[in-house]
């Protein structure tokens, strides 16, 4: 059977349109993930930085902050955060700009972005199975260099 350790993710949904963000959390749910958290703003999120998130789906285009200032913020309190800009905003330019500030990936509102949003997990999932294989190997060499 697969490894399950990627459903003890703690993962955070910023939108402001709560019946998207229902939506995607019901829908992680049906995956598996059972800490989802939803907020409806970013400040509210980023209040709640403390209980360590390790993936953030984030919208862009809200009314108290934008997702790219909320990403920059989410970024200093927590480099590795893996943050997903799930936007109606179908712009390049946004999607470079966001991906240069260190969001992991981005994702466009509309058919197949539950679709998606999975692929985007399992990218992760991917990426921190083959760090923490990597952080063994190092530890392994910096071993057998002082022995």
């Amino acid at each position: 059977m697969e490894n399950n350790a990627h459903f003890n993710q703690k993962i955070f949904i910023v939108d402001d349109d709560m019946m998207t963000a229902a939506l995607y959390e019901q829908s992680l749910l049906n995956l598996g993930y059972t800490d989802v958290s939803t907020f409806r703003d970013a400040p509210s999120a980023l209040n709640q930085l403390t209980q360590e998130p390790n993936i953030i789906l984030l919208d862009q285009n809200m009314e108290e902050m934008s997702g790219l200032l909320a990403l920059k913020k989410i970024k200093r309190f927590d480099p590795n955060a893996y943050v997903v800009f799930v936007s109606g905003q179908d712009d390049i330019a946004t999607a470079v700009t966001s991906l240069k500030h260190g969001a992991f990936d981005y994702i466009v509102k509309g058919d197949g972005d539950i679709d998606s949003i999975e692929q985007v997990l399992q990218k992760i999932k991917n990426v921190q199975e083959m760090l923490q294989r990597n952080k063994g190997g190092l530890v392994r060499r910096v071993l057998s260099i002082l022995v």
